[in-house]
């Protein structure tokens, strides 16, 4: 039953994740959105709502180490594994754009996390700020991605009426809704499984959680890997983990009654492994401006042994 309600719960993530990044790209595509901007936002954040959605439901019953370690835990993933994969599927190509401003913000931004986390739980003040933060980025990604000639237009410009329009808003409540009722089962089944094999919530959090709602991302970057949409690929990881730093946490802190709680062993390991995965992106992306096939395997690598790491502690 236990297992049921876990798979049950991913397929539902999984399937709400699809729908909203496809009925938010349209949506976007039709009001002539730059491309990389959709690619760091509306597909990425579209992307990373299965985290949203299971961190927020974890802080409402109390969960903690759940709704942080999801965050940490699909970070790290998106990072190693998604672009490692990508990268082993076909070598990835950087745009300049994102070694200048988004791989600083991310990096930053992994910092500040860890600056705020210090003592040992995150306020709502915080999750206040965070959400102000997100914001701020997406005025500035649209802004500086609006001047480029990145420009995505949908391609049956002719069909676009405000009843297709409406439409796809209907995809998209949808899709939230099949994201909001798995979650719920998601979180339940996980927390169930972790203790009937005596494994800790923050290790099922960071592992089974994180890389569960991340699979949306790991779909969307292989397709695109695939396709040869470079900007797709790499920005839907770079914008999922800024989403998740800014817009999770802050929703997952000020959804929480009390204030969300981290674990010792959360903020000597975890931490550090994530902020390390996101400083690896310099010298890997500027190396040539590309994610090689070596570079991929480095970073696959690197996360099969952080996984075994984990389970040996």
């Amino acid at each position: 039953m236990i297992l049921f309600q876990v798979i049950s719960g991913l397929a539902l993530l999984t399937l709400g994740g699809e729908l909203l990044v496809s009925g938010s790209g349209r949506l976007g595509r039709s009001f002539g959105m730059p491309k990389l901007f959709i690619g760091l936002t509306i597909v990425a954040f579209g992307t990373s709502s299965p985290e949203l959605f299971v961190s927020v439901n974890a802080a409402l019953i109390g969960n903690g180490a759940i709704a942080i370690g999801n965050v940490l835990g699909s970070n790290i993933f998106n990072i190693l594994f998604i672009l490692g994969i990508s990268a082993l599927i076909t070598p990835l190509y950087v745009t300049e754009s994102i070694i200048r401003r988004d791989i600083p913000i991310m990096i930053g931004l992994s910092f500040a996390l860890y600056g705020l986390a210090f003592f040992g739980r995150f306020y709502k003040i915080e999750g206040f700020i965070l959400i102000i933060g997100l914001g701020i980025y997406i005025f500035h990604s649209y802004f500086s991605t609006k001047s480029s000639n990145n420009i995505l237009a949908e391609k049956n410009p002719k069909a676009i009426t405000p009843l297709w329009r409406l439409g796809q808003i209907c995809v998209v409540l949808i899709s939230l809704g099949l994201l909001a009722f798995g979650s719920q089962m998601f979180v339940e089944g996980a927390s169930a499984f972790a203790k009937s094999l005596g494994i800790s919530d923050v290790v099922i959090g960071l592992t089974l959680v994180a890389a569960g709602t991340s699979f949306p991302e790991l779909v969307t970057s292989i397709i695109a890997s695939v396709r040869g949409e470079r900007d797709i690929a790499i920005g839907n990881v770079i914008g999922s983990n800024i989403f998740n730093i800014l817009g999770v946490v802050g929703m997952a802190s000020l959804a929480s009654p009390t204030n969300l709680e981290i674990s010792q062993s959360t903020l000597l390991i975890d931490f550090p492994v994530m902020i390390i995965s996101a400083v690896l992106c310099v010298p890997i992306f500027i190396s040539g401006r590309t994610i090689s096939r070596r570079e991929g395997l480095f970073l696959f690598v690197s996360y099969i042994v952080y996984v075994i790491f984990l389970i040996n502690n």
